[in-house]
């Protein structure tokens, strides 16, 4: 279910999509890479309204974007370590690989939620539409960092 890096390279010539995926405690922000696998692009926000209903909603948007594996930001603490966030994106994570026959890729998102927060307010958002927009812009972010080191890795 988990896979590498290398392991999700091997997928890039299928014409499907990556999803990725930021994982908070109220909301689940999804973005999607295009079918070049070059760029991410915000998609939606999901309000969690249990695991049931969230595992549902995320296999049915699978279907129909046509996605072949999906990204998690995995957010470490500083040093490297595991935290309690870490453990509760690996273990959503691994219950969702129950329901969806795809794999799976953790990816380091240390900081990513700040730096699209710091953007947002460079560009002047309104508090309220930083809110509605910043899940969904944190997952783009954690995806268009996995497109672009997949283009430094040849999966041959």
């Amino acid at each position: 279910m988990f896979c590498t890096l290398t392991d999700l390279a091997a997928y890039k010539n299928t014409k499907k999509r990556l999803m990725g995926v930021d994982l908070g405690d109220k909301t689940i922000g999804l973005s999607l890479s295009d079918l070049t696998w070059t760029i991410a692009s915000p998609y939606q926000t999901l309000v969690r309204h249990g695991q049931e209903k969230a595992f549902q909603a995320m296999e049915t948007l699978i279907e129909k974007d046509n996605v072949v594996a999906l990204v998690f930001g995995y957010p470490l603490n500083m040093n490297g370590s595991e935290g309690p966030q870490s453990q509760k994106v690996k273990a959503f994570a691994e219950r969702l690989g129950t329901y969806v026959a795809i794999p799976i890729f953790l990816w380091d998102e240390r900081l990513s939620t700040v730096a699209v927060t710091r953007t947002m307010l460079t560009a002047d958002l309104s508090r309220k539409r930083q809110k509605e927009v910043v899940d969904k812009m944190a997952a783009s972010f954690i995806l268009q960092g996995v497109l672009d080191a997949l283009k430094r890795i040849d999966p041959e």
